[in-house]
């Protein structure tokens, strides 16, 4: 993946993690993207509250992996670092 292709991707995936962000907000959560590899790979921290949720692993893949596949047909998958 080139550089530019990253730079739009990484782009696309903030808008839609920017859209999800107050939702996890409002529990005093928050999520950090950490990098989105080659091979289509998301790699985020869970913050906050989202840290230490029982329901972290619901969080990241029902709602913000979903999404992220929703709008971005290319990620293969959402992972916590």
């Amino acid at each position: 993946m080139t550089a530019k292709n990253k730079s739009e991707l990484l782009k696309r995936v903030i808008y839609t993690i920017d859209r999800l962000r107050p939702y996890l907000q409002s529990d005093g959560g928050d999520v950090i993207i950490e990098e989105i590899t080659d091979d289509f790979i998301v790699k985020v921290k869970l913050i906050g509250a989202c840290e230490s949720c029982p329901f972290s692993l619901n969080t990241l893949k029902g709602g913000i992996e979903q999404a992220l596949k929703k709008d971005i047909p290319e990620i293969r998958e959402v992972i916590a670092v």
